[in-house]
């Protein structure tokens, strides 16, 4: 309709105008639709009946939008079946719209009719609208009911599902649902509803996803695909999806398909990682065939082995047939069978993580040559602890072991030579100080008898505890710097009595060949300059072994496409440069001018289409920065497209200046240090001079000795004569006063009057001198008792604990919960008692509000995890830390170091009842069984307090 009418005369006018008013009267609307402009005019009863309050002149589409949606594809179809005359130029339909905002519906019957101008030719739809609700039956309306309550679940439905969803109808495609998942995927919002899906996507049209849909429209079959390659452009970017689709053809009432249930799945990060790992995996095998290892795979439950070609050569079988374990373990030596076999069990078990790393040599079964090998694996366990592969490698270090054996005989010249050194010698191994190596003169000032080497430092000197040599010991370990001590008095027993001794003495760290320190030699006497020596013995041991050792590879690769070369880090150290990546031809320019020429050929042949695609070269390399030059062995592989074009050769690179170097770097090391050792003989005898002067202030010392352990007796008798006295003398009166004070009360304190207050005063006093009594001697006793040390299981002292505490718990109903502790050596009795102050604490310091929760766990730690501020009294590797946490007032931390005082209290006793000497005795128990305690807190958040206990 173009919106304008021909001009009537009055005789149709007036007829026109009975007809509208008898129209108005039976309410029956009057509507037409200009098929050509695509709009609908409709009166006053035709809005009124759709509850629609805007213009005469309004769009086709906004009218549908009107139409209930379980309706409005029926009524669009119909039209357009009107219009292209499939129907007749008639047309009668029920359907339905909403009577108001509440939901409510009413059913409308609408007949129409095609119009044809015979002036112009132009075509309208003409009809009237009437509403029919109470004609159509009850039967009906359930029906229709049920249809919107089917409809309106379908679309919940998709839009519950967690997977992109969206719903298309007709050959146009038009978006009718898209759920939210498929919205983010697109990158579009709501708005795409109602637009055919090319237009939101023209990327799409001709590709397999359209030609999928239409598909589904015309063979009505479902339609599905797995990994389909999808290009969108969202926000002008393009981007690549691999999405699972389902495409499932729906159909009207009357049978014929009119919308696509589609569904995809978003499976581009899998797909992505399938190819990554593929790519991982060729990248993997190439770099084990370069590194020339051995690969093995062991089911321990079928005893199954694997083994790649290489391993089969070493073993002497061909490479078409499989290895049986028998064989494997037939061509290990005689003298190692033994020791492997008990490597690999004990790597099956459970307990030891599965790791597996052993040396040993292989025998092969025909041509008898000998190979010494590195064997690395590690075991897979099931959720109960059991094995259930078993895999590694194997590595030939038979060139190694021979450079190993020079350095063995090295090592055995060392050895001797400290042995038979006429001063105190001893090296100590490990955080804990296990002693390794001890001469005799060490032995002979000890007084401890020979049978030392494998004890720790503090287990054959527990006497210096005391004298700050543990803490030099752990500093040496740990900072890596030596430490020197002139003229330092160190008490030692000998012959069962502390003697006091003078030593100029020295700790020096010692490193592997990783550069970190192992472990601490211990030198004593006026031997500056053997101490000089020997620290440049050990680092040309360090430089030695670092010049020996395999050589790490480096990585690289050349990308076909862009002429470009891509270092590793290792490779860039080597070559002194800063950027990963530089083009082909200034990586020829960091060549020297004897190698660039063989390099750049060799790189480009292998490159050339129809090459063996493997690439092989050894040449020097330079380092930009110093100049330092090295002999490099690379290998590489040429990789293609699916076009079997070459898009990129990947290798690796091996330091190998050292295996060329070893010999002629081991020839210069033994003569030097036999130059060394000349050298050191002559220091030695200039020690011998200083050792009788150092004799002769050891006889002066003797006199000071007698003198000291005299004042160490009379200090344990006095110490003695304090614990009876707080025992009995002290405790003895106080008893008396508080029966007496208890008489008093009972008897008299009627008589009392305002005397009984301070009666009850009194009282109070006495038993908080009675309490602090107690605990001082506690402190005492744990301070100087010896150790009754055993096995001590801690789920047992603290269920003793908790037995004791029971009614404080009840009073409180506090809740205490108690994880899994372990069984470690110590002192029951002690133990109890830390526990028992620990978790009386937790008890009394609650905050009124909340019931008191206690959880008691524990965790096992290495050392290197200890917090810095923890110092425990024994090193050992690992230690079980033990924490004690409740939701109590808590406490600032700036008061950490003060509450493990004696008599140190946060709070007035008006408050808090206690003497402050339980935290005190907690860190007493700790320190005596070689750990240490701490805390953290936050005022009104509890407090944790943990316990570090050896393992």
């Amino acid at each position: 309709m173009n919106g304008e009418r021909e001009p009537l005369d009055q005789t149709i006018t007036a007829d026109y105008e009975r007809i509208k008013f008898t129209l108005q009267a039976a309410c029956i609307g009057t509507w037409e639709l200009d098929i050509t402009n695509q709009l609908v005019r409709w009166d006053d009863s035709c809005k009124t009946l759709f509850n629609f309050s805007g213009d005469d002149l309004v769009a086709y589409d906004q009218v549908l939008n009107l139409i209930h949606p379980g309706d409005r594809i029926l009524i669009e179809e119909i039209v357009q079946q009107v219009i292209n005359n499939q129907l007749g130029e008639q047309y009668n339909v029920k359907f339905r719209v909403y009577a108001d905002e509440s939901g409510q519906f009413r059913w409308l019957q609408s007949r129409g009719k095609i119009h044809i101008d015979k002036k112009t030719g132009s075509r309208r739809l003409l009809g009237i609208l009437e509403d029919v609700t109470q004609s159509v039956d009850g039967q009906d309306q359930i029906a229709a009911q049920q249809k919107i309550e089917i409809d309106e679940r379908f679309r919940g439905l998709i839009n519950e599902v967690p997977v992109a969803t969206c719903l298309l109808m007709g050959e146009d495609l038009i978006v009718e649902m898209a759920n939210s998942p498929a919205l983010a995927i697109c990158g579009k919002d709501h708005s795409i509803i109602g637009k055919p899906l090319i237009d939101i996507f023209p990327e799409l049209k001709g590709e397999l996803v359209e030609r999928m849909l239409h598909s589904t429209l015309r063979s009505g079959e479902t339609n599905q695909t797995r990994n389909t390659l999808v290009e969108l452009i969202v926000d002008g970017v393009s981007h690549t999806y691999y999405v699972d689709f389902v495409c499932k053809p729906l159909r009207n009432p009357a049978g014929t398909i009119n919308a696509i249930l589609v569904m995809g799945i978003d499976v581009t990060e899998q797909v992505m990682a399938r190819m990554k790992i593929e790519e991982s995996k060729d990248q993997l095998t190439f770099a084990i065939e370069a590194a020339e290892l051995g690969v093995w795979d062991l089911n321990p439950a079928t005893n199954k082995f694997t083994a790649n070609n290489r391993l089969k050569e070493w073993f002497g079988v061909p490479s078409q047939k499989e290895v049986e374990l028998d064989v494997a373990l037939n061509a290990i030596t005689d003298k190692d069978k033994q020791r492997v076999s008990g490597a690999i069990w004990n790597a099956l078990q459970g307990q030891s993580g599965g790791q597996y790393d052993i040396e040993y040599t292989l025998v092969h079964p025909e041509t008898k040559h000998e190979r010494t090998v590195r064997a690395k694996g590690k075991a897979q366990f099931t959720d109960k602890g059991v094995a259930y592969r078993f895999n590694g490698t194997l590595q030939d270090i038979t060139e190694r072991g021979q450079i190993e054996l020079v350095l063995a005989e090295s090592a055995q010249k060392l050895r001797s030579l400290v042995e038979s050194a006429p001063f105190p010698i001893g090296v100590y191994v490990g955080r804990e100080m296990r002693i390794e190596l001890a001469n005799q003169s060490i032995m002979d000032v000890w007084g401890k008898g020979n049978n030392v080497v494998g004890k720790t430092y503090q287990e054959v000197l527990p006497e210096l505890s005391n004298q700050d040599i543990y803490s030099q010991l752990d500093n040496v370990f740990t900072s890596g710097i030596p430490f020197h001590a002139k003229n330092q008095r160190v008490d030692l027993k000998v012959d069962g009595k502390l003697q006091p001794y003078y030593f100029n003495y020295s700790f020096t760290p010692l490193y592997d060949a990783k550069g970190e320190v192992y472990g601490v030699m211990n030198t004593a006497a006026e031997v500056t300059d053997l101490i000089v020596a020997k620290q440049q013995i050990e680092d040309a041991e360090v430089a030695l072994r670092g010049a020996i050792e395999l050589a790490e590879l480096a990585t690289w690769s050349v990308d076909a496409n862009q002429s470009t070369f891509t270092f590793s880090e290792r490779f860039m150290n080597w070559l002194g440069i800063t950027e990963s990546t530089k083009s082909l031809e200034e990586v020829y320019k960091l060549l020297p001018d004897e190698s660039r020429q063989s390099v750049k050929e060799g790189i480009a042949a292998c490159l050339q289409s129809g090459s063996s695609g493997f690439y092989e070269n050894e040449h020097p390399v330079s380092n930009q920065l110093t100049g330092k030059m090295r002999i490099i062995h690379t290998q590489a592989q040429l990789y293609f497209d699916a076009d079997n074009q070459p898009i990129a050769l990947r290798g690796t690179a091996q330091d190998v200046t050292e295996q060329r170097q070893v010999q002629i770097a081991l020839e210069r090391q033994v003569q030097e240090r036999t130059e060394e050792l000349a050298a050191i003989n002559e220091e030695l005898a200039a020690t011998n001079e200083e050792l009788a002067a150092t004799n002769e202030e050891l006889a002066a010392t003797n006199e000071e000795l007698a003198e000291s352990n005299q004042l160490f007796i009379r200090s344990n008798h006095n110490l003695e004569q304090f614990a009876y006295i707080a025992s009995h003398d002290l405790q003895e009166p106080l008893r008396k006063v508080q029966q007496f004070g208890d008489l008093l009360i009972r008897q008299h304190g009627d008589q009392l009057g305002e005397g009984a207050m301070y009666l009850e005063r009194m009282q109070s006093a006495a038993s908080r001198m009675s309490t602090l009594i107690r605990d001082l001697l506690t402190f005492s006793r744990i301070s100087t008792q010896q150790d009754s040390t055993g096995l001590v299981a801690l789920n047992g002292v603290i269920n003793m604990v908790l037995t004791d505490l029971d009614l404080r718990i009840q009073e409180t109903s506090a809740a205490v919960n108690v994880g899994s502790l372990p069984v470690i050596q110590g002192d029951k009795s002690q133990l109890g008692q830390l526990f028992q102050n620990l978790i009386s604490n937790a008890l009394k310091f609650f905050r009124p509000d909340i019931l008191p929760v206690i959880n008691i766990s524990a965790e096992l730690i290495e050392v290197s995890d200890l917090p810095p501020t923890v110092k425990p009294t024994r090193s050992v590797r690992a230690y079980y830390r033990i924490d004690v946490a409740d939701n109590g007032i808590g406490f600032d931390e700036k008061y950490i170091d003060r509450i493990f005082q004696v008599f140190q209290r946060l709070h007035t006793k008006s408050q808090y009842a206690g003497t402050g000497i339980g935290l005190a005795i907690c860190e007493k128990v700790a320190a005596n069984h070689g750990g240490a305690i701490t805390a953290t807190s936050q005022p009104g958040q509890g407090a944790t307090f943990s316990v570090y206990l050896p393992a």
